[in-house]
């Protein structure tokens, strides 16, 4: 669930207008024109509606009719030295025309309505580094396969062995990074909302599908700086996707992907009005190793910030008490380094936390549009 998808969207319908490739990201901005704002904002992609129901392994695929979605696994690690670090892997799909526009162009087999980019890290409490790939999709470069599954961009891929997700190996490489990770998991997935209609306004204007799994065994290496980690650890995946964007008047999130115990995983986010930077809307959910949860609505959720951390001039919250008192939950969750800022085409914060109070424990958290 990124807010910044709103911008990728735009500078991916520029990229395929222009036709080109996009290996430099970061000279987006010099090919967006004030038309292209308004690319696609009336077009008919398929929208989010009550009572569909998700299945597996079919809803682990790409969902080409819809306008975004993404594969997102954050892995919260320990070397053997005991020393905890952080490791993140997001593959995005973007559709740049719905499915049903005019197709009397015939395309050839380098053209594409999708468009993929990748974001990969690994966070320490001294150290964090982030890198980005982009790519149409071409099943020569960046795609998703169903039989085995594997979600790939170059050699950033995550292969399982089945249709399923798990077990799965999931490789990424970078300058100063790079690793290569085992992922197993037994526990059944967690739909995410009502059966994985997951609202993202009071009003219900917007939706996504949105299922995660939260009880994932990773073992494997972690390369930093050259020196090989061997690691072991607990992993999080989520898949969302939907047509839709959020409303004009939300700023941006807070997500927080916490680990209470080895039995109990708990996922709440806000979203935060543009004019007076408060939450407008909130949600979490108590997750169970056997497959059962709990939905906690906005009034039972309280997320106070204790500490800022200021980066290259924005402030973002890095140390919060979160609080369900239906569920007894009241926990500081403290950012393991407080500059992870992801220094991408687009910025934000994303990083591995720790958990003390009346749980503990360890997680992720997001914080975009500060």
């Amino acid at each position: 669930m990124k807010p910044i998808l709103r911008t990728f969207t735009l500078a991916l319908s520029a990229i395929a207008l222009l036709g080109c490739e996009p290996s430099q990201p970061q000279k987006i901005s010099s090919i967006l024109g004030d038309n292209i704002a308004q690319s696609g904002s009336n077009q008919k992609f398929t929208p989010v509606v009550h009572g569909i129901d998700i299945s597996f392994p079919a809803d682990h695929r790409a969902h080409e009719d819809f306008r975004h979605e993404w594969w997102y696994l954050t892995a919260n690690l320990v070397d053997e030295n005991g020393n905890a670090l952080g490791v993140q892997w997001t593959q995005f799909r973007f559709t740049t025309a719905p499915k049903n526009r005019d197709q009397s162009t015939k395309k050839t087999a380098w053209q594409s309505d999708q468009i993929y980019m990748a974001h990969s890290a690994v966070t320490t409490p001294h150290k964090h580094y982030a890198d980005e790939k982009w790519s149409r999709g071409q099943e020569e470069l960046a795609g998703v396969d169903s039989s085995p599954f594997r979600v790939y961009l170059d050699d950033w891929q995550w292969s399982s062995a089945t249709n399923d997700l798990f077990p799965a190996t999931l490789n990424a490489r970078s300058k100063q990074f790079a690793y290569s990770l085992r992922l197993t998991s037994d526990s059944p997935y967690q739909k995410q909302g009502q059966q994985g209609y997951s609202t993202k306004s009071a009003d219900g204007q917007v939706a996504s599908y949105y299922y995660s799994q939260p009880f994932i065994d990773v073992s494997g290496k972690v390369i930093i700086d050259g020196k090989i980690h061997n690691v072991s650890g607990k992993g999080w995946i989520d898949r969302e996707w939907s047509s839709q964007f959020l409303l004009d008047s939300q700023q941006g999130w807070d997500w927080f992907a916490l680990r209470l115990s080895d039995e109990t995983s708990l996922v709440v986010f806000q979203l935060r009005d543009s004019v007076t930077g408060g939450s407008s809307y909130a949600h979490a959910r108590l997750m169970q190793q056997d497959g059962s949860g709990i939905a906690i609505e906005q009034k039972e959720i309280a997320l106070t910030v204790i500490k800022q951390t200021k980066i290259q001039q924005r402030n973002y919250p890095t140390k919060w008490q979160v609080s369900i008192p239906s569920q007894q939950i009241d926990v500081t969750v403290s950012a393991l380094n407080p500059n992870a800022k992801m220094p991408l085409s687009v910025p934000y914060w994303e990083g591995p936390v720790t958990i003390q109070g009346s749980h503990s424990g360890s997680g992720y958290m997001e914080l975009t549009g500060y």
